[in-house]
């Protein structure tokens, strides 16, 4: 006959509140990519990422917060500062490109920029604040006036790129070669930013 099993034998829930923030954020991509900013919930956030709803507000506090850091082009621009030896047009069309075309199921991006038509209140303060978010990083790479006069047209350029190529699917750079559409959005992000200073 065995020993009762006393409390220090049972097994610990383990706390590992990175592995969590993982959790809910590949929750998050996948549910926002698959219902869209406005249908996805907290909830079914949390339940994706097996955590409790509380757990979810307790790392991120809103659902927008939640969106931002969820989305990839909003952490990857910081990366951008990091000097490859590439010209900064060429990093930016080159990691837009990598996401896009090889995601891990829909871009969160792809899917705001699909569901605008639904919901346009939220479409606006979402790309406002994914544009706060980028702001810094393009003010130290590539100065104030830069950051006013240029960048939103580079931010304007790569959202009518993501609806032609990424939601409709449809059109000349649909049918472009992956290399060719790279090379081709470095040369038009150049030609936004070159006079920049």
């Amino acid at each position: 006959m065995s020993a009762a099993q006393t409390p220090s034998d049972r097994p610990r829930r383990v706390r590992d509140p990175e592995l969590h923030r993982r959790a809910i954020l590949d929750a998050a991509a996948r549910a926002f990519a698959e219902r869209g900013y406005a249908r996805a919930t907290l909830r079914d956030i949390a339940t994706r990422a097996g955590v409790t709803h509380g757990l979810v507000l307790r790392h991120f506090g809103s659902k927008e917060n939640l969106f931002l850091a969820a989305v990839p082009g909003t952490r990857g621009v910081e990366h951008l500062a990091q000097d490859s030896g590439e010209p900064l047009a060429a990093r930016i069309a080159g990691q837009f490109v990598r996401r896009l075309e090889h995601p891990e199921g829909t871009d969160p991006f792809v899917a705001l920029v699909r569901s605008a038509s639904d919901d346009e209140r939220a479409a606006a303060a979402l790309y406002v604040a994914m544009q706060a978010r980028t702001d810094e990083t393009y003010r130290r790479l590539l100065g104030e006036y830069a950051l006013e006069h240029r960048v939103p047209f580079v931010a304007a350029l790569l959202i009518g790129v993501t609806f032609s190529r990424y939601v409709i699917r449809a059109g000349a750079l649909a049918e472009m070669s992956e290399e060719h559409f790279t090379k081709d959005l470095a040369s038009a992000i150049d030609g936004l930013l070159h006079e920049a200073g």
